[in-house]
């Protein structure tokens, strides 16, 4: 009886961490990165809405942002933000998909616009849900209304990086490209995250919590793009 259980538990453990499947590797990997995004964003959300040390932390960098701004790094800093606003993303999203459609990645343009699309709405569903006022100084920068966490730039940034990302680090196998494209994206996604700091319409929590909210819808809008294109081919597979 025994061995039968841990015959079983192996064979199941086995099939959770094979490449080959649907229900495979892709499947445990984007489960635990879903259940470590979540559970940073929950401590984050936690600490922002309880007053906590990260909001000390946060007055903190605000000001220092706002203290050592400068005209050109301000311009630059704008230029990075518009880029990546609500329209801007809109924009670089519709031009990857148009290029998906093109090459005929049905699967992958369906992620795109779930991941992107899907990401963007719950991030306006939670800033409402905190109703998080945004930093304020007598010279601003940059004013704003809308509400601050979490940051709706570095999420939309955070999702089409993560897509464009996860689909060239799919096409390319060598790893000396890999590494750079991750990189990069990941660069990105801190520029947008600074530029929204520095502008002083964000605090650092933010700029965390967007990133960890749009990792978890990331986790889980491709993998499950991924497991119904496994499991499409290996049922064509088997006819």
């Amino acid at each position: 009886m025994a061995a039968d259980r841990l015959a079983s538990l192996s064979a199941f453990l086995r099939a959770r961490f094979s490449p080959e499947g649907y229900l495979g590797l892709h499947l445990t990997a984007g489960a635990l990165l879903l259940m470590a995004a979540g559970w940073v964003f929950g401590s984050i959300a936690e600490e922002v809405a309880t007053a906590d040390t990260i909001t000390v932390v946060d007055l903190k960098i605000a000001y220092w942002f706002h203290a050592h701004a400068n005209p050109a790094l301000t311009k630059f800093m704008l230029a990075i933000t518009g880029i990546h606003s609500m329209l801007g993303i809109t924009l670089l999203s519709v031009l990857t998909g148009l290029v998906f459609l093109w090459k005929k990645e049905s699967y992958w343009l369906l992620g795109l616009a779930v991941s992107v699309a899907g990401g963007m709405l719950i991030n306006v569903l939670v800033k409402y849900a905190f109703h998080r006022t945004r930093p304020s100084f007598n010279d601003p920068l940059l004013t704003l209304t809308t509400y601050s966490f979490p940051s709706g730039h570095t999420a939309g940034s955070m999702l089409f990086y993560g897509v464009l990302a996860a689909y060239l680090v799919c096409h390319i196998r060598s790893w000396r490209w890999r590494i750079p494209i991750v990189s990069t994206a990941v660069l990105m996604v801190i520029v947008v995250g600074i530029s929204r700091m520095y502008l002083g319409v964000h605090y650092l929590s933010d700029v965390l919590a967007a990133v960890a909210e749009s990792i978890a819808w990331l986790a889980i809008s491709l993998t499950t793009i991924s497991t119904l294109r496994r499991r499409k081919a290996a049922r064509s597979h088997h006819e």
